[in-house]
C-alpha cells in the first residue's frame, strides 16, 4: 500500500435546508415526501440518476406483503399506497388487494407472500420522482455521499460529490436512508453487523429478468404439484446439485411473474460470505452473480417447464445486498418483540411479515420453523433514533434491530413505512428546534395519521 495523501478541499457550495434525506429507495422516498408534506424545506440525495433504491437499481420485486400475515388487514399505507395507487393508474403496478398468495405473482409461495404488490420499476422511477417534485423536495441526483458533518455530537450535514463537483447541504435533521448507515457510519455511530455470533450477514443476490416464458406451462406444473408450493423444484435442484448442474447455495426457485406477459423476475442467485460495504467484495458480487445469472438461465431451458425458449431481458444495474451496518439506536428491536407482538408507546408503524433469514452460509429455506411472528407487531420510534448522536435518524434496513428481527423488516414495503416516520419526526424535531430524540411521540402519532399512516 502506497503512502497516504493529505488532500484538502475548501467547498463553497453549500445548500441549507430543513430536513436533509440521504439515499432514494424506499425508506428515502417516504422520508422525504413526508418531510416536505410537513411543511420542512426538504433536500433528498440519491447516487443514481432515479429513485427506487433496490426497487429500481436492484430490479427486487414484487414488494412483499404489505398486510397483515393473515391477509386480511393493509397496514402499510401511506406514501407506500400512494405510489402504488399512481402506479396502477399508468398500468404499472397491481394493487396488492388483487393479489394472493399461491399465485404467479407471488412466486407460487404461501408464507409471507399473501398480497404482494407486482410492479414494473420504470413506473416507480417516474412516479416517485413526480411525487418528490410535487412535493417540493431538492433532488440531488448523481450524488455520492463522502463524509458526514459532525458539530459537537450532532450531525449538521453532509459533503457530497457529483458532476458539479464537491457540494455541502447542511440541515437541522438528517435522515440516513442509504440501507448501509453509510451516514451513520461516517458520524461515528455505534453500529452492529450481521449474526452476533460471526458477524456474517445475509448473502446477496443479483436480480435479473426473463422473456419468452410460457405461462400457462408453468402455471400447469405448479397446479400439478401443489406439494412443491414454497419450495419450488427442490427435488430437482437437490439432484441436479449432485451432479454439478447446480451450484447456486439456494435449495429451491424464487420466480416471480411480472404485469408483462411471459416475463418473469428471477430471485435466486446467492453470493455468499461478502461484505456489501466492501468495494472489492461489493466487485466480486456483481461479477459472481451475473455468472450465476447466465447458469440460472441455461438450467431453466433445460429443465424448467416453460422456460425452454426463456431470454436474457436485463441483469439489476447493482446486486441486491439483504444485510450490512446497522445502527446501535435508543431501542434494538428483537425476534421476541416480533414473535410476542409486543405494544409500544411510541409505535410508528405495524407490520406483519414472517422472519425470512436466508443463510449467510448454508444452504436452508428463507422461512424456518424457528419463529412465529405475531399476526401484526409494532414498531417503535426508538430503533430510527442513533443511541448517542444527535440531529440524526435513520430508516430501512439499517435501523436498530438484531440480525433476526431485521430478516423480517429488511424489506421494501416496511422500508416504507419506516422512512415516512422518520421523515414526519424530522420535520417535527425541525419545526419545535429540538433533537430528533425529544420528538413527542404522541405528536408524531398524529402526524402519521394524517398522512395515512396505519397505527393501533
Amino acid at each position: 500500500m502506497s503512502a497516504a495523501i493529505n488532500y484538502q478541499v475548501n467547498i463553497a457550495d453549500v445548500q441549507e435546508v430543513d430536513v436533509l434525506v440521504v439515499g432514494g429507495g424506499p425508506a428515502g422516498i417516504a422520508a422525504a415526501v413526508a418531510a416536505a408534506r410537513a411543511g420542512a424545506v426538504t433536500a433528498i440525495v440519491e447516487r443514481y440518476g432515479f429513485f427506487g433504491g433496490n426497487a429500481t437499481a436492484g430490479l427486487v420485486g414484487p414488494f412483499m406483503t404489505s398486510y397483515s400475515d393473515d391477509g386480511k388487514t393493509q397496514l402499510v399505507k401511506g406514501v407506500f399506497n400512494e405510489l402504488v395507487l399512481r402506479m396502477e393508474k399508468v398500468g404499472g403496478a397491481l394493487h396488492p388487494e388483487h393479489v394472493r398468495a399461491g399465485s404467479a405473482y407471488a412466486g407460487f409461495f404461501i408464507k409471507g407472500h399473501d398480497h404482494v404488490t407486482p410492479f414494473e420499476p420504470e413506473a416507480v422511477k417516474l412516479i416517485a420522482a413526480e411525487m418528490l417534485e410535487e412535493a417540493g423536495v431538492q433532488m440531488f441526483l448523481h450524488s455520492f455521499v463522502m463524509d458526514a458533518l459532525v458539530e459537537d455530537g450532532k450531525v449538521t450535514g453532509i459533503v457530497l460529490v457529483n458532476k458539479s463537483g464537491v457540494q455541502a447541504i447542511r440541515a437541522k435533521v438528517t435522515v440516513d436512508c442509504s440501507a448501509d448507515g453509510d451516514v451513520a457510519y461516517r458520524a461515528g455511530c455505534e453500529m452492529a453487523v450481521g449474526r452476533e455470533t460471526d458477524g456474517l450477514t445475509q448473502p446477496m443476490t443479483m436480480f435479473f429478468r426473463v422473456a419468452g416464458v410460457d405461462d400457462a406451462e408453468i402455471q400447469r406444473y405448479v397446479d400439478e404439484h401443489p406439494e412443491e408450493q414454497h419450495l419450488l423444484f427442490h427435488s430437482l435442484i437437490e439432484e441436479k446439485r449432485k451432479t454439478g448442474e447446480w451450484r447456486v447455495p439456494k435449495n429451491h426457485l424464487g420466480i416471480y411473474r411480472t404485469l408483462q406477459p411471459g416475463v418473469y423476475r428471477v430471485n435466486t442467485s446467492r453470493v455468499q460470505g461478502l461484505d456489501g460495504t466492501n468495494v472489492r467484495d461489493l466487485t466480486r458480487a456483481e461479477i459472481e452473480g451475473r455468472r450465476q445469472a447466465f447458469e440460472l438461465l441455461d438450467f431453466f431451458r433445460k429443465y424448467i417447464p416453460g422456460f425452454k425458449h426463456a431470454t436474457l431481458i436485463d441483469t439489476a444495474v447493482q446486486i441486491g445486498v439483504r444485510e450490512t451496518r446497522r445502527i446501535v439506536g435508543e431501542y434494538v428491536l428483537t425476534a421476541d418483540d416480533l414473535t410476542s407482538g409486543r405494544a409500544f408507546d411510541d409505535v410508528i408503524a405495524l407490520y406483519g411479515y414472517p422472519i425470512d433469514i436466508h443463510s449467510p452460509d448454508r444452504v436452508t429455506t428463507e422461512f424456518d420453523n424457528t419463529y412465529h411472528t405475531a399476526n401484526i407487531y409494532q414498531l417503535p420510534y426508538r430503533i430510527l433514533v442513533p443511541r448517542a448522536m444527535d440531529g440524526l435518524l435513520v430508516a430501512g434496513r439499517c435501523v436498530s434491530a438484531t440480525h433476526e428481527a431485521l430478516g423480517a423488516i429488511r424489506v421494501m414495503p416496511c422500508a416504507f413505512a419506516l422512512g415516512q416516520a422518520a421523515g414526519a419526526a424530522a420535520a417535527l424535531a425541525s419545526a419545535e428546534g429540538i433533537e430528533p430524540r425529544r420528538v413527542d411521540p404522541g405528536k408524531l402519532q398524529q402526524l402519521l395519521r394524517e398522512q395515512d399512516v396505519v397505527l393501533p
